[in-house]
């Protein structure tokens, strides 16, 4: 028995496709988690509770990306020391409650706390995903994992973006539209705790194999020592921060268009469901092409687009204009987590991937905040140049720094 040990586990995507199919499933559950807000959110912070300022409805999204990055940075540190499937069910535990709280929500302050643990579930959840086929694919199929693991997530986030604005403007903002959720937290933490293996073993195998240098600081390193790290770092803070806008100003940026629910949910559903779809393609190209390339062009099309949406005077351009700002998310996503893992041992790669999770996430609340203020004060065009320009900026230092 001991004999046959070695032989049987090996790393590799067609060697752990049934554990990796089961993850796959487990993130779309994960991603249609934050697909119930995309579309209703802001619009039931202005119907149903009241608020006007851009800062104040967009307090849901800073709460969320401070939560879900400190999850993140928690569950990098915890991986090896938990292990991964404890995080993972530890994720859904806190995604449980949510489609309740935003269901019956009496005060704004129920959403912000329905965000908290929102944030917590996507941290814990997704990166447990992420980390697990890591681990189980090895270094050949890193880019292609990462594009089904992302395009899973994104798509649910879309599908489930377009029908709950289905469903709000047929049948009201609530509580139809969050049904659905309750059915993915159940069979999300269910699955996590029936159907899911741990992955430290195969950890052990490819570390005894690597020839990776260690760091010598992990969060030094991956935030600003490392050229490459540092690159993937600042662009995936400023990746989430242009979403964190797309996702609380669009709907109302949109709105002043006179488009209804219905309009907006196609146009907030194309963005995620190509950035999804989008990363079957970009994860495989991640693994045969040079990653610099896709992370420069991906955030240069994003800035794009981005000024694009502004000036765009028809509802058939806005959803085209959407489909690009999803492709070139698409190009960056799955080679943000291909090339922290790398540029990292097998040993210090979920604490350097929690890192750079932590810093991308914190775009969101960072994005939140920043557009909130200046929509206050310049208008949602005012806020989304800036956010333009910024990812322009992000794209230049791409170029300038990132060696490979």
């Amino acid at each position: 028995m001991n004999k046959d040990q070695p032989t049987q586990l090996q790393l590799g995507l067609k060697n752990n496709w049934q554990q990796f199919s089961l993850l796959v499933l487990i993130n779309s559950f994960v991603g249609g988690m934050v697909g119930l807000e995309r579309t209703i959110i802001p619009s039931l912070a202005e119907v149903e509770f009241g608020l006007a300022a851009k800062t104040a409805i967009l307090s849901f999204i800073i709460v969320f990306g401070i939560t879900k990055a400190s999850a993140n940075y928690l569950m990098g540190k915890l991986a090896d020391k938990w292990g991964r499937k404890k995080l993972l069910i530890l994720g859904w535990l806190f995604g449980l409650p949510v489609p309740f709280l935003l269901m019956y929500a009496p005060t704004w302050n129920w959403i912000i706390i329905a965000n908290i643990f929102l944030g917590l579930n996507q941290g814990f959840a997704w990166s447990s995903t992420v980390i697990m086929k890591i681990d189980l694919v090895g270094e050949k199929d890193r880019g292609l994992a990462m594009g089904i693991n992302e395009f899973a997530g994104y798509l649910s986030v879309g599908i489930l973006a377009f029908l709950t604005g289905w469903i709000a403007t047929n049948y009201g903002l609530r509580p139809y539209p969050f049904f659905i959720g309750i059915g993915l937290a159940i069979l999300g933490f269910l699955g996590s705790i029936f159907l899911i293996k741990d992955t430290h073993k195969h950890v052990k195998k490819e570390s005894s194999d690597n020839q990776t240098p260690l760091l010598k600081h992990i969060f030094k390193d991956t935030t600003f020592r490392n050229p490459n790290l540092a690159s993937v770092s600042q662009a995936g803070l400023v990746n989430n921060l242009n979403d964190g806008m797309v996702w609380g100003l669009l709907p109302m940026f949109l709105l002043t268009k006179d488009f209804n629910l219905e309009q907006i949910g196609v146009v907030a559903a194309v963005y995620p469901a190509i950035w999804g779809i989008g990363q079957l393609f970009t994860g495989k190209m991640a693994d045969h092409y040079s990653k610099k390339r896709l992370l420069f062009w991906g955030m240069l099309l994003q800035a794009v687009a981005l000024v694009a949406l502004i000036f765009s005077p028809f509802y058939w351009t806005d959803i085209v204009i959407a489909a690009l700002l999803g492709w070139g998310t698409a190009m960056v996503y799955p080679t943000f987590l291909a090339a922290i893992a790398d540029n990292t041992h097998p040993s210090q790669r979920a604490e350097s991937i929690g890192i750079f999770r932590l810093w991308r996430d914190l775009g969101y609340a960072i994005g939140a905040l920043l557009t909130g203020i200046i929509a206050d004060s310049f208008g949602l065009g005012g806020a989304m140049g800036t956010i333009a320009g910024l990812t322009f900026l992000s794209a230049v230092i791409i170029h300038l720094r990132m060696e490979v």
